[in-house]
């Protein structure tokens, strides 16, 4: 082979492999934008069964703080009994049963959330702990003293419920 080959050998070649390079460019992006886009549909599926049940999660946990609220917790639950620490007892023990009825939700809401619904909980039995130290001797006085205790109070499970709707308005 002389160098006049040679050079006619690159000569044909130079063509070729940038036309295949310029290929394989061509067909990587193109690969690329179809795994994005297999990507963005399978997403998009997955939404579009997921988000009926978050919302789910959301309205359940919603009605969830609106049970605990104190006031409305004081009307639905009567006391059995005169005796103060029972009905004490028997309202918090409905807040926990509540809450571990509506436990599974937390895997369809962000974890600020869950904890905002949590912290709400614990500040309604804190609030009625409290007014359960006061000196109220029947259940039908404590149960008045934890209404006037929490009455110029904003309650926790209001604030947490418009955390709640306020996540929910994210959603969209």
């Amino acid at each position: 082979m002389t160098g006049d080959d040679i050079f006619q050998l690159f000569a044909y070649l130079l063509p070729a492999v940038v036309t295949g390079a310029i290929a394989f460019y061509f067909f990587r992006l193109h690969t690329r934008n179809e795994e994005g886009r297999r990507r963005y549909l399978l997403h998009k599926d997955s939404q579009k069964d997921a988000l009926p049940i978050r919302l789910q999660a959301y309205e359940r946990m919603a009605l969830f703080l609106e049970r605990i609220s104190i006031p409305s917790l004081v009307v639905r639950v009567a006391p059995k009994s005169s005796d103060k620490s029972g009905y004490e007892n028997l309202l918090i023990k409905n807040i926990e049963n509540e809450f571990e009825h509506n436990l599974s939700q937390q895997i369809y809401m962000s974890d600020e959330c869950w904890n905002v619904i949590k912290a709400a909980k614990n500040a309604t039995i804190q609030a009625i702990r409290k007014a359960g130290m006061s000196t109220s001797e029947t259940a039908e006085k404590l149960r008045e003293d934890i209404l006037n205790e929490t009455m110029d109070k904003a309650s926790p499970s209001a604030t947490a419920l418009s955390y709640v709707k306020k996540e929910i308005g994210e959603l969209w």
